[in-house]
């Protein structure tokens, strides 16, 4: 499977997975033409659409490809979600015969509510739960929620290529510099990164093995995180260091 960032509006990622038969799957379309436009060069036809959770800039295009591309749509139980032909829900499975695929839903609330993401074909698509070196702001979720989301994502395997729906990785990657300045894998995924931005290449997929060692938000436990907390006058649980991150990262202008 073919995995290929889509850049869309400002700054999002559609993500299209694609085999070698021409036969492919679009995640979250906010727009659109990107999808045409990469259905088009590559010779592919589009099968089905996998939708993370309801915010405009996730499902903005979706009811344009329907009236070109008769295919079904996958999507969290939302009722804001009008396009969707299939709701799925935690646990549940998302076979697709063309292209051949097979993801599991997983539910990690917190962005959104009814926010999930699909692991299958080696791949997460994980919408706005997970950035590179971030997390997606709680706009309806708890921190409790979402650390919880984030602790499922970060226990599947090391390899699993995460594909984030945003370009924030350098912004990312400033903030987390901030709270382990000494983290050697962190330093280095932030050169890789200003290289690739600086020659305008994408920053993702990504390996969660990768998240794992740079992202502070997957790293509630390490002693710089730790560090970090004490400095800034928490000294709680888990739920309460992550607060406190999230909560700095919403104000963080570096």
């Amino acid at each position: 499977m073919h995995v290929v960032p889509l850049p869309a509006l400002a700054d999002n990622y559609i993500w299209l997975l694609h085999d070698d038969n021409g036969h492919a799957i679009a995640v979250d379309p906010g727009e659109a033409a990107p999808v045409e436009a990469a259905l088009k060069a590559r010779n592919l036809s589009l099968r089905a659409i996998l939708l993370t959770h309801h915010h405009h800039d996730h499902i903005g295009g979706v009811q344009a490809l329907l009236t070109t591309h008769d295919v079904p749509v996958y999507a969290p139980h939302d009722e804001r979600i009008s396009v969707a032909t299939h709701r799925v829900a935690d646990g549940d499975t998302v076979q697709i015969r063309l292209p051949h695929a097979r993801f599991d839903v997983i539910a990690v609330p917190g962005h959104t509510t009814s926010h999930i993401a699909y692991f299958g074909c080696g791949v997460l698509l994980c919408g706005d739960t997970l950035f590179s070196m971030g997390c997606g702001r709680l706009f309806e979720g708890t921190p409790a929620q979402m650390l919880a989301s984030l602790d499922r994502l970060a226990a599947l395997p090391a390899n699993t290529l995460v594909c984030c729906a945003h370009e924030y990785t350098a912004s990312n990657a400033r903030f987390a510099h901030t709270v382990e300045p000494s983290n050697t894998a962190l330093a280095a995924r932030q050169r890789e990164v200003a290289e690739l931005r600086a020659s305008n290449q994408p920053s993702l997929p990504v390996t969660l093995g990768t998240e794992r060692a740079t992202n502070p938000f997957l790293r509630i436990d390490s002693d710089e995180v730790l560090a970090w907390s004490h400095r800034h006058g928490v000294d709680g649980d888990r739920v309460a260091r992550f607060a406190a991150l999230r909560a700095n990262k919403d104000v963080f202008s570096g």
